[in-house]
């Protein structure tokens, strides 16, 4: 079988592999004390050319979600995103079962517009009685989103200006970051989400550590000031930090994390111009490693005796929509077998 599910199928990358089995023996102060967490810390900090930024390590995607939400809300505020948003769908409630509702706006092609969170602010405080409804006070996007699109840079900024009008902060999802970071027509850099942004955060788990993600704190809220704290009371705080640190010590050198992400979205770009070669078009133009298309359920069918690829959403009467995912792992041979047998 080859596998088109998800980008965090396979372990890790190799470079990753070779440098926990070099350091396994070392005996390290615990919870991200440790040198490797330091420098990893610092590479981070350069890359997003912005020193004043703070890091810190999770493990993975729901976790910091969850722990980041929790931290720059107030207890009776809501988070605003997407009706498609990660946090909104297929998070099993996460952000709710932290106390805080998930407040849908519209979403077009998985992004969420400006003018929309200007409108859903002003008639919220516009209506007298809002004391007595949930306060948005965030908001969550992801980039890539959901459907694998991108902000612009002039979007984004867009979202900055309105969320810092309105007092609200703005957090972005980026657990495929560098897979939006690499593809071609982006606009938006590291030192982009750093200026405009409050948090973000550096997906590993599924750009080739084993596990881990970075979240890089841009604001100066109080909220911040006890953030390792926060995470361990959310019980997310590695007791063997170095675990972390050592991965994205080694994502961030030798420019690892760019090049496994350009691998996954050159194979992805491939994969699309197969289908469409064939007379599929996907249904949204991703230039990421996600590739949605509705496809015959015959072709489903038999395109599933010998390769994996995810629904999204349920199967429908004649088609379906499903979706295939190309990783660091994700081989040249795997997309030319698969529109082979398209």
């Amino acid at each position: 079988m080859i596998h088109f599910d998800s980008d965090y199928m396979a372990g890790a990358l190799p470079e990753i592999m070779k440098r926990l089995v070099e350091t396994n023996l070392e005996e390290t102060t615990g919870y991200g004390s440790d040198d490797y967490t330091a420098r990893a810390k610092d590479l981070i900090k350069k890359a997003c050319a912005n020193p004043d930024s703070q890091v810190y390590f999770l493990v993975g995607g729901t976790q910091t979600n969850k722990t980041v939400i929790d931290t720059i809300l107030e207890r009776y505020e809501g988070v605003m995103a997407a009706d498609t948003g990660h946090i909104n769908v297929h998070e099993s409630g996460a952000i709710e079962n932290a106390g805080h509702k998930v407040i849908a706006l519209p979403s077009h092609e998985g992004k969420v517009h400006a003018e929309d969170v200007e409108q859903y602010l002003s008639s919220f405080y516009a209506d007298e009685s809002y004391a007595h409804m949930n306060i948005p006070g965030a908001l969550y996007i992801s980039f890539p989103t959901e459907y694998g699109t991108l902000y612009s840079k002039e979007e984004l900024t867009a979202l900055s200006n309105v969320c810092h009008k309105w007092n609200k902060s703005l957090f972005v999802d980026g657990a495929r970051l560098g897979y939006g970071l690499v593809a071609e027509g982006n606009d938006v850099t590291l030192n982009d989400l750093a200026t405009l942004t409050d948090v973000f955060y550096i997906g590993g788990t599924k750009q080739g550590a084993l596990f881990g993600e970075a979240v890089v704190v841009n604001s100066k809220s109080p909220r911040f000031s006890h953030f390792t704290t926060i995470i361990k009371m959310h019980g997310a705080l590695l007791a063997k930090g170095r675990l972390l640190g050592l991965q994205f010590e080694t994502l961030f050198t030798d420019d690892l994390y760019t090049r496994a992400a350009k691998h996954a979205v050159n194979l992805a770009m491939k994969l699309q111009k197969g289908f469409i070669a064939k007379g599929y078009n996907p249904i949204i133009a991703s230039p990421t490693n996600q590739q949605f298309f509705q496809l015959p359920n015959e072709v489903i069918d038999r395109l599933m005796k010998f390769a994996t690829f995810e629904y999204w959403g349920p199967r429908g009467d004649n088609s379906s929509l499903v979706r295939f995912v190309c990783s660091w792992a994700t081989t040249d041979e795997a997309v030319e077998t698969l529109l082979k047998n398209l």
